[in-house]
């Protein structure tokens, strides 16, 4: 990995890795450099685990947005066995920051819904960094409906700061189209999982993520706004992007006490960037596990239970004549 992107607080991890490929890469190694390797190995592993279990929350961002961190295409060719890509939303485009498609796991027919952020800038570019447009949200409703209609499960891998900010996509109906994949997502008849692979950001992760099972990976945050625009709005400087992250409660573990999730998926020791395939197993048994589970359950019941299920996330409080309920 270039220097250019490792994080700060994995740069020790990094030059102690350097140190030991340079012992392990010496000609006839005597018994003090086995053991050398041996112990060097060993400080690798516990400076790992400890740099990480301890990470705050904007350490976690970090780690959500790495440019190495595993993508949308990267899980379609690690976990699912296969991938025919739907096109459009039937009205306008077909918006490159959400993929939408057929695909097979463990030999279940699934629809697969996700968001690309894209590696390369012209990849970026074509998919506007994560952030799509009304009619990325359209074509992907669409598909769902496809796969209600013939009783296919719904896989979808959320990762984006946000919808697309611009003006065209207000005059489109952005926030409209959002707020009709809420309605109509947890109408659907037939089993929806979502995963938080990396950011999960405001109403633009909401599009496609409401689901009968929620899961966050280890070192994704899920948010109703992103540290820096809640930094923007309460301290008026994304300077203290920091202590919004830290307030806003968006780390998994935070998420799976508040309720807001059913499942934080283990990354591999250093984060998901470190090792895509051991990551993309992780995944890949979360997703087989819950969608036998799901796809057990009659379909009334299935709907009910998401209905009940997002009712009850958060807590308000009454006052009614100075005496306070909950």
């Amino acid at each position: 990995m270039s220097v250019i992107n490792q994080l700060p607080f994995e740069r020790p991890i990094y030059e102690l890795e350097e140190q030991l490929k340079k012992i392990e890469q010496e000609p006839n190694p005597t018994p003090n450099t086995k053991d050398a390797i041996r112990n060097m190995r060993l400080e690798i592993t516990r400076m790992k685990r400890e740099i990480f279990e301890n990470l705050d929350a904007w350490d976690t961002v970090k780690v959500a947005r790495h440019p190495e961190r595993p993508q949308t295409l990267d899980y379609l060719e690690l976990v699912f066995d296969e991938f025919v890509e739907l096109h459009g939303d039937r009205a306008m485009g077909d918006d490159r920051a959400i993929l939408t498609g057929f695909a097979k796991l463990d030999g279940q027919k699934v629809m697969f819904v996700g968001q690309q952020k894209g590696r390369t800038l012209k990849e970026r570019t074509e998919c506007f960094y994560g952030c799509a447009h009304p009619e990325g949200y359209r074509k992907a409703l669409s598909k769902m409906k496809m796969a209600e209609k013939f009783g296919i499960p719904i896989i979808c891998l959320i990762d984006t700061p946000g919808a697309y900010p611009g003006i065209k996509a207000e005059e489109h109906g952005q926030a409209y189209n959002i707020a009709i994949n809420l309605r109509e997502m947890s109408l659907l008849k037939t089993p929806i999982i979502c995963v938080v692979i990396g950011e999960g950001g405001s109403g633009g992760a909401l599009g496609i993520g409401i689901g009968d099972n929620i899961a966050v990976l280890q070192y994704a945050y899920y948010s109703v706004i992103t540290p820096e625009g809640c930094a923007g709005i309460l301290w008026k400087d994304v300077k203290y992007a920091n202590e919004a992250a830290n307030a806003l409660k968006f780390t998994s573990e935070n998420l799976l006490k508040l309720g807001i999730i059913d499942e934080v998926i283990p990354e591999p020791l250093g984060g998901a960037h470190r090792d895509h395939r051991q990551m993309a197993t992780s995944l890949k048994a979360s997703l087989s596990a819950n969608l036998k589970q799901l796809t057990s359950l009659p379909v009334d019941e299935l709907v009910d239970q998401r209905y009940e299920k997002f009712r009850k996330i958060g807590m308000f409080h009454e006052s009614v004549e100075g005496v306070e309920a909950e």
